[in-house]
C-alpha cells in the first residue's frame, strides 16, 4: 500500500525528537579513559559519552531490514496542507534563498505572536519577545545553554525525551528526573492514565534548582497537564524563583482535556520560555521551523546563544509557515480530530489483540503493556516484532533511567494513515499465536 511504502522510506530518517536513554539500548556509559587512551577510544568529552547509538537507530534499522510498518518513529506519513506547500514553492520562486534575520523573518514572528494571542490570550511583542529557531529542539538548546551552568539543576518529567538530557549535559547542568506514575498494571483493555505526583515534584526542588523543563502534551505518555496541575507547578516555580521552559510542540494534538500553556498561569509570564514548532501540527517535521516566546530579558538571552548555533535557517520555509499559522482555526482543530480517530483506531486494535493500552490525552503516541501477551521485556518485544510481525515500535524503557517500573511498556505512534494503522493492528493481532520464548 502507498502509505506503507512511504512509512518504509521515512524509516531511513532519524527520529529527531525521540527519547533514547541508553539503558534500553544496552549502550550505557563506560568509565572515561584518560590521556592517549582517551583519544584512542573516543575524543568525546566524558559528560557526553553516554549519548551513543540509541534504541531508535536499532529499531529503524530493523524496520528497514524487514520492511516493517514503522509505528515507532514520531513522524507523520502525509504531506503538509496544500496551501502551505504552495507557499513554500512561492517563496522559493520569489527568491527567498539567503539568510533570514537571526530572530526570524518579521512576518513569521508576527504570525507566531498572533497565534499565541488568538489561542491562549498571551501577548508577545514580535520584535523583542519572539524568536524563530531551527526546530523546537534548538529552542530548548539555546535556552538551556543561555541560562544554565555547572552546578545548576534542571527538573524534567520522566519518561524523558533524550534531547533534554543531552542539552542539559552540554550546558554542564545536572538533570533531576521526576517520574510520572505509570498506568495501573494488570487490567485488560483500556488502561488508567499516567499521573504526575505533585508532591514528588515539590520534593525534587533544591537550592540548586535553576529551572523546570516541562513537556505537555507529554511524549511518550500522552499526558496533558490540567489547569489545577499547572497552577500548582506555577506556585512551586514562583515560590522557589525558578525559570520554566515549556515544550508545547503537540499543542494542537489534544484529544481529552485542553492544552494550557504554563505561561498563562499566575506569575509565570515573566519567567517562562514557551516553545513550539510547525512540524507536528502541519506534518512538516523535516522543515525544522520552531520558535520561542519569552519576555524581553529571556528572549535576549535565547538569541545570544541561538545566533552561534544555527544563526538562521529555512528562509523559504519560514515564509510558508506564515501561511500555515494563518489557516482558519477550524483547520487546526481538524488536525486534532483526525488524530483522535487514529488514536482510537490503534488503541481499539491493540485492546482487541489482548494488549492493555493507555489512550493518550495528547501527542502522537499510545503506550501499551505487552506483558499481557507474554513479554515482560518490552525492548525484547520491539527487537522481535519487526521480523516476526512486520511492525516496529519503541520500548518506553528507552525514555527512563531505571527501566524496571516500565519494562513491559511499548510506545506505538498513530500519526499514520488509517490503512497503515489497520494493517499494523492486523499484524499485531498475530501476537496471540506467538510465544515470547
Amino acid at each position: 500500500m502507498a502509505g506503507h511504502h512511504r512509512a518504509h522510506r521515512a524509516g531511513h530518517r532519524a527520529e529527531v525528537r525521540s527519547s533514547g536513554a541508553t539503558a534500553a539500548g544496552g549502550l550505557g556509559p563506560s568509565a572515561p579513559a584518560t590521556g592517549q587512551a582517551a583519544l584512542a577510544s573516543s575524543p568525546l568529552v566524558p559528560r557526553l559519552q553516554r549519548f551513543g547509538t540509541t534504541i531508535f537507530s536499532e529499531m529503524t534499522a530493523l524496520a528497514v531490514e524487514h520492511d516493517a510498518l514503522n509505528l515507532g518513529q514520531g513522524f507523520p506519513d502525509e504531506d503538509p496542507p496544500a496551501a502551505v506547500v504552495a507557499a513554500a514553492h512561492q517563496a522559493l520562486d520569489a527568491g527567498h534563498h539567503q539568510y533570514a534575520p537571526g530572530p526570524g523573518i518579521p512576518e513569521l514572528r508576527v504570525a507566531i505572536a498572533r497565534h499565541q494571542q488568538a489561542w491562549y490570550g498571551l501577548t508577545f511583542d514580535p520584535d523583542t519577545e519572539v524568536t524563530v529557531t531551527f526546530g523546537a529542539t534548538e529552542a530548548v538548546a539555546a535556552t538551556l545553554l543561555a541560562v544554565c551552568e555547572a552546578g545548576d539543576e534542571v527538573l524534567v518529567l520522566e519518561p524523558t525525551y533524550d534531547a533534554y538530557t543531552a542539552v542539559i549535559a552540554m550546558a554542564g547542568a545536572s538533570e533531576v528526573r521526576v517520574p510520572l506514575t505509570p498506568p495501573w498494571p494488570g487490567a485488560e483493555g483500556d488502561r488508567d492514565a499516567w499521573r504526575l505526583d505533585l508532591d514528588r515534584l515539590a520534593a525534587a526542588i533544591t537550592p540548586r534548582t535553576r529551572l523546570l523543563l516541562l513537556n505537555s502534551p507529554h511524549n511518550p505518555t500522552g499526558v496533558v497537564l490540567s489547569a489545577e496541575e499547572l497552577d500548582e507547578i506555577a506556585r512551586l516555580c514562583v515560590d522557589h524563583d525558578l525559570l520554566a521552559v515549556t515544550d508545547e510542540v503537540y499543542e494542537h494534538l489534544v484529544y481529552d482535556g485542553e492544552h494550557l500553556p504554563l505561561a498563562t498561569r499566575p506569575g509565570m509570564a515573566e519567567r517562562t520560555v514557551t516553545i513550539s514548532s510547525a512540524g507536528k501540527t502541519f506534518s512538516c517535521t523535516g522543515w525544522k521551523i520552531g520558535w520561542a516566546c519569552a519576555p524581553p530579558a529571556l528572549t535576549a538571552a535565547v538569541r545570544t546563544t541561538k545566533q552561534f548555533l544555527s544563526f538562521a535557517g529555512g528562509t523559504p520555509l519560514q515564509h510558508a509557515v506564515v501561511t500555515a499559522l494563518g489557516l482558519p482555526t477550524a483547520a487546526l482543530s481538524a488536525v486534532g480530530e483526525l488524530h483522535r480517530a487514529r488514536r482510537d483506531l490503534l488503541a481499539d486494535g491493540l485492546v482487541a489483540a489482548g494488549i492493555p493500552t493507555t489512550r493518550a490525552a495528547g501527542t502522537y503516541f499510545v503506550t501499551a503493556d505487552v506483558a499481557a501477551i507474554g513479554w515482560d521485556d518490552g525492548a525484547a518485544f520491539c527487537r522481535w516484532a519487526p521480523a516476526a510481525l512486520g511492525v516496529a515500535a519503541v520500548p518506553v524503557s528507552a525514555f527512563v533511567a531505571d527501566p524496571a517500573p516500565v519494562a513491559s511498556l511499548v510506545r506505538f505512534a498513530f500519526c499514520k494513515p488509517d490503512p497503515v494503522l489497520a494493517e499494523g493492528v492486523r499484524r499485531l493481532g498475530a501476537t496471540r499465536h506467538w510465544s515470547s520464548r
